[in-house]
């Protein structure tokens, strides 16, 4: 059993045959915050004691929820506002940092179902990997479980989502072709650079989508609303 994961969240599924994958598909790769793992208990958690510090009240949860994905900056916005100047907004959002680095994976697990996924991927003799913007430093600990074939981060490349440049460089660790991979992903830029690098794209309905995106604007090919339904989609469209 996977880091995070439950056999409950496990059991209930049930899958189509892994075999039946298509030939022509060889990697799907994976955002992370939203869309591999749920890391927005910790996030909301670090802002929350981020307020404390500052004499403000705690936000809900779900007022932070939706702005997880768009990582330390949205995180301060959410919190404090835009009417900061430039040096308060940095040294809150560094405080930030240092706080959630402290305390990363209490809560942070792998979606419900996400583990069977990845197996079955596996099973399949398929490749999986992760490109996020979060910077390495704080997504190569949530993910020293996990047996991914290639890990991009927001400073692995010289350039970040939504540009395809962290996109092409994952080909290039799997040795997969853009166009036989397949990028899932919560946010807008992840649609984007998956379209920009020749990717097929399916967006993460379960992450954090905000009421006001419009995710069936962005232009991908499939939308899931759970991880188990990515295996369906792949063995029909990928």
């Amino acid at each position: 059993m996977r880091w995070g994961a439950t056999s409950t969240s496990i059991t209930s599924l049930t899958i189509k045959d892994p075999q039946a994958v298509p030939t022509s598909l060889t990697t799907v790769l994976f955002d992370l915050d939203g869309t591999l793992v749920d890391t927005a208990p910790d996030m909301a958690a670090a802002l929350n004691r981020l307020l404390a510090e500052q004499g403000c009240e705690p936000l809900p949860y779900a007022q932070i929820r939706p702005s997880v994905s768009h990582g330390s900056v949205a995180m301060i916005r959410v919190g404090f506002g835009d009417a900061l100047d430039d040096a308060e907004f940095e040294r809150l959002r560094k405080r930030f940092l240092v706080i959630y680095e402290n305390n990363l994976v209490h809560e942070s697990k792998l979606f419900d179902g996400m583990a069977l996924v990845l197996d079955t991927l596996e099973s399949a003799g398929l490749n999986w990997g992760i490109v996020t913007n979060k910077p390495g430093w704080l997504a190569e600990p949530l993910l020293q479980q996990l047996r991914a074939a290639c890990i991009v981060s927001g400073d692995s490349t010289e350039q970040r989502k939504p540009h395809p440049e962290p996109m092409l460089h994952a080909c290039k660790l799997t040795n997969s072709e853009p166009a036989r991979c397949v990028y899932v992903g919560d946010a807008q830029r992840d649609i984007e650079a998956g379209r920009a690098a020749g990717m097929k794209t399916v967006v993460a309905s379960f992450g954090y989508i905000a009421d006001t995106d419009a995710p069936e604007t962005w232009g991908a090919d499939g939308q899931i609303d759970s991880p188990a339904q990515l295996l369906d989609w792949i063995h029909d469209n990928a």
